[in-house]
């Protein structure tokens, strides 16, 4: 399967296993199992969502949003559960504002999935944890 490394983005092919000891970057070396989330913005958004061949969580969000604020731990947390399994992004709407209305984002924090490069789902609003784990898992 197709994975984008959190590192250099570099696109990576890497055999699907249950699970993984470990996966590194053909490119960059590091690992693949970094869950932290990857900031993305327009230069390279296409490529990352066509080159995924996992689903793809992005969160839409400003740093002057308090939901957004309170939901970004939640995020990374959930993140670390779904290592090779979901890749989860972020799109700064402030810094990113044709990626906000290419996508006709109306509220923030909103979250969509991506999948084989098409949106599948969405949802806007603080989530907690637990349905952030809820979402990936029902896309994987």
């Amino acid at each position: 399967m197709r994975v984008i490394c959190p590192h250099c983005k570099n696109v990576n092919n890497i055999p699907i296993k249950e699970s993984y000891k470990v996966a590194n970057c053909g490119e960059c070396k590091n690992s693949l199992l970094d869950t932290t989330p990857i900031d993305l913005c327009e230069t390279n958004f296409d490529e990352v969502l066509v080159n995924s061949d996992i689903p793809v969580i992005i969160d839409f969000w400003a740093p002057w949003c308090g939901p957004c604020k309170m939901m970004g731990p939640n995020f990374e947390k959930s993140a670390k559960k779904f290592a090779l399994k979901a890749l989860y992004v972020k799109v700064n709407t402030e810094e990113e504002q044709n990626l906000e209305a290419r996508f006709k984002i109306k509220s923030i924090p909103t979250l969509l999935v991506f999948k084989n490069g098409i949106e599948i789902h969405r949802m806007s609003g603080l989530m907690d944890e637990i349905t952030l784990n809820n979402l990936a898992s029902q896309f994987i």
